[in-house]
């Protein structure tokens, strides 16, 4: 049965493809599991139904726009990381704003699977999202849920699950509001010795096989070719050396300062269950503290590292070499 989000979401997508406004809406549709949603690309009116919304969409769906021709009118469905993704790739003339029609809906987290098999081993059959209750059905029974209990981290830790910038936003019933930049579990890191860091920094990267999944989620990684495949010169070892891996993931979270969106979509497509988006968001904080920036939330405001000119001032850096405001 189709929520009434989704039936909105159904409507304004057919309209906008019946009035021609966009060429293809970019959704979320069943997967071929009972419990799995998938991305969807909707490009006729009489298809909108397929078009669902819950709390079992994991991917982030700005990412598929850098697979699209830049020239295409695209209608997005974006929960407030998606909305803040896409602003992020506006400002860094992936896409042209007025190519784009984003279809805001406040954010209700995302359902961290592996926590539901964490708790229960039997093989799960189907899940129902009933309010902030998950009704789960394992092979041996049903089990309930609190939707807190097996939300993903990076919900948890959401400040903005709000769209910003959207050409609509479909409010259900008004009971999400903004939080203030709190990132405060990741003090109890930044409380640790320098050795203990790196212990838990090694304990993580050690699992990483270099599959490069955590890459090919992330919006943000769009390059056309990434540093890790450069041979000439070869930047980073490419095995699962430890030099390697950890290579790997800190340049990468160096790559994403300042433009990170904290989605978590990059842990959810790990096969090894790394955690790892505690180093973007480590540099997000320290970003925010010496410049006031947070990503995608300013749709005029370039993130920092890509506003480094003859103007140190765009920097953040006064004429005395301290930083500015």
């Amino acid at each position: 049965m189709p929520t009434t989000r989704d039936q909105k979401i159904q409507a304004e997508a057919k309209r906008l493809l019946q009035e021609g406004v966009v060429d293809v809406v970019i959704g979320f549709t069943k997967g071929t599991l009972p419990y799995k949603m998938q991305p969807c690309f909707i490009q006729h009116a009489e298809d909108v139904e397929q078009l669902e919304l819950n709390g079992l969409c994991s991917n982030n769906l700005a990412v598929y726009l850098n697979h699209r021709p830049k020239d295409e009118r695209t209608a997005i469905v974006v929960r407030g990381c998606e909305s803040r993704a896409v602003q992020t790739l506006v400002l860094e003339n992936r896409h042209a704003r007025e190519n784009l029609y984003l279809i805001g809906v406040p954010c209700i987290g995302i359902l961290d699977l592996q926590k539901i098999q964490q708790h229960e081993q039997d093989p799960v059959l189907a899940i129902q999202e009933e309010g902030d209750q998950v009704h789960v059905t394992l092979k041996s029974g049903e089990k309930t849920f609190q939707r807190s209990e097996i939300l993903h981290n990076a919900c948890l830790h959401c400040n903005h699950p709000l769209p910003v910038n959207a050409d609509m936003i479909i409010d259900e019933a008004g009971l999400f509001e903004e939080r203030t930049f709190d990132k405060s579990y990741l003090e109890s890191f930044r409380s640790l010795s320098l050795k203990e860091r790196y212990q838990e920094f090694t304990k993580e990267a050690e699992r990483c096989i270099r599959c490069y999944a955590c890459r090919e989620a992330c919006p943000m990684c769009y390059c056309e070719e990434c540093f890790v495949n450069h041979s000439r010169p070869q930047w980073v070892d490419s095995t699962i050396d430890p030099a390697g891996q950890q290579a790997w993931h800190i340049i990468r979270a160096f790559h994403q300062t300042g433009r990170c969106v904290s989605c978590g979509a990059c842990e959810r497509a790990c096969p090894m269950n790394i955690k790892m988006t505690y180093l973007t968001d480590l540099l997000n904080q320290d970003m925010f503290k010496e410049y006031d920036f947070e990503p995608g939330l300013d749709p005029a405001l370039m993130p920092p590292f890509l506003a480094l000119g003859e103007d140190n001032e765009k920097f953040g850096v006064g004429p005395e070499g301290s930083h500015a405001g």
